[in-house]
């Protein structure tokens, strides 16, 4: 799946984010290395350590189906490109420091890094 089909999954499922706090809403789209796509918004909450990320979102949704390799990421933002925050990159460099992250805006402006660019000296097992 190229880069602009996978960002334009991860701009639908944006308007489905529950940010009525920040009001700052996230899509993601989550390709794994079988192909399969897995999305996810951020939903926050009044308790704000119960918020979740789209990009865990997504993840959280594709690992419990099984799923544990991925090789793409589409984040867009309702303001601006935005980046996953640090939480995102230590929870998705755990299945795959190489990960090709596609970040971009409601306006389709795109930027691609590797995950382990965001996150030179991430851990894992």
């Amino acid at each position: 799946m190229d880069n602009r089909e996978l960002f334009r999954l991860a701009k639908e499922a944006m308007p489905n984010a529950y940010a009525p706090f920040s009001r700052f809403k996230v899509g993601a789209a989550l390709l794994t290395e079988e192909g399969k796509v897995f999305t996810g918004v951020n939903v926050e909450n009044s308790s704000y350590g119960g918020t979740i990320c789209a990009e865990r979102t997504a993840a959280v949704k594709a690992i419990s189906e099984g799923y544990r390799r991925f090789s793409k990421l589409a984040v867009v933002t309702s303001e601006g490109a935005g980046s996953p925050c640090g939480i995102c990159r230590q929870f998705l460099y755990e299945f795959a420091p190489e990960l090709e992250i596609i970040m971009g805006d409601d306006e389709d402006n795109l930027r691609v890094v590797v995950l382990k660019e965001l996150l030179p000296e991430g851990f894992r097992l």
